[in-house]
């Protein structure tokens, strides 16, 4: 099962489904998600809930 979570790409200014998807921590300890965009090809990124965030490395993990 692919993974599937979307973020807002602001130069084709809609919705996109993240390729490449990453988990990265920020400074201040939110997780977040980063990746490209299919449309454009620009690095888009979204904040996850801990519960998001869970699922979404669960599912990582499997694909690997």
């Amino acid at each position: 099962m692919p993974v599937e979570i979307e973020a807002f790409d602001v130069k084709a200014r809609k919705k996109v489904k993240i390729q490449d998807p990453e988990i990265v921590t920020l400074k201040n300890g939110r997780i977040a998600v980063r990746g490209k965009s299919p449309l454009t090809g620009i690095t888009v990124f979204r904040i996850l809930s801990k519960a998001e965030a869970e699922k979404l490395e669960r599912q990582l993990k499997k694909k690997r």
